[in-house]
């Protein structure tokens, strides 16, 4: 079967493993049933913003062209700083979007991707932004009602905790699972800013995420489109964003996004 259409971040249903779909326009490709097989994927050479439609010869913060990557809300420094959010104080580049985005619930969550990691999401993308991430684990920190103090208690506890995910262990699935995530919380609790403290939630349900990987690569190695346009090999497992492949290659499908693809499987 052979399917061509503009990439977008795969969409992703939380159950027992993680269901991955990609939109292919007029259907969902069911990204799961393709494990197993082989899967060839071709780029000719165009690219379309993901907000405008328009061609452009260069992605911005994974798809958007330039225009749109220094104008639109979903590309402003706040996404991926979001201590800077000014939309309460009236300040953002569309308020219609903002209120939906930033002037919402948020929280701060603990989550076992590669090491423990402290990280922000509006209530609406949970679970999906730690399915993103390729976390295993993850527990709701702190519940606020904007994105701007959800960032000023991250930046406190990014004093003592890693924001960071290393892509590479995450797909080694090199992991500490015997990290024990409510013992964490309960130091991060103790270790917040007094002022930040009162935001803490008491809602400690840990979430466990299972990605559909047959196994899991000694070694990494990453495809980059841009250098190499065509590729195929047997697809064995997917997590976070990423096609895993035999022989330890790796493909960041939201990289991507706004190229159009070709498809074959």
């Amino acid at each position: 079967m052979e399917k061509e259409f503009n990439i977008l971040k795969m969409r992703a249903e939380y159950s027992n493993p993680v269901r991955y779909l990609l939109n292919s326009e007029n259907e969902e490709i069911f990204v799961n049933e393709l494990i197993g097989k082989n899967l060839r994927i071709e780029w000719k050479g165009v690219i379309n913003c993901i907000k405008c439609g328009n061609k452009t010869k260069k992605s911005f913060a994974q798809g958007y062209c330039y225009p749109c990557f220094i104008s639109a809300p979903e590309t402003a420094p706040c996404i991926l700083q979001p201590e800077l959010c000014e939309a309460h104080l009236g300040i953002s580049r569309d308020k219609e979007w903002s209120e939906k985005n930033c002037l919402t619930d948020h929280y701060v969550y603990l989550a076992l991707s590669s090491g423990l990691k402290v990280g922000v999401t509006r209530a609406s993308q949970i679970p999906t932004r730690w399915i993103d991430q390729g976390a295993v684990k993850a527990v709701k920190l702190a519940k606020t009602p904007n994105r701007h103090i959800a960032g000023l208690i991250e930046t406190d506890l990014k004093k003592y905790l890693s924001d960071k995910t290393s892509w590479q262990k995450m797909l080694k699935n090199n992991i500490d699972f015997e990290i024990d995530l409510l013992s964490e919380k309960e130091k991060a609790g103790d270790i917040l800013r007094s002022d930040l403290s009162k935001y803490i939630t008491d809602d400690n349900e840990i979430f466990e995420i299972n990605y559909p990987v047959k196994n899991y690569p000694n070694k990494i190695k990453s495809i980059n489109l841009n250098k190499t346009p065509e590729f195929s090999g047997k697809l064995i497992g997917i997590k976070g964003q990423y096609l895993i492949f035999d022989k330890g290659f790796v493909i960041n499908i939201r990289k991507y996004g706004g190229y159009r693809m070709r498809f074959i499987y």
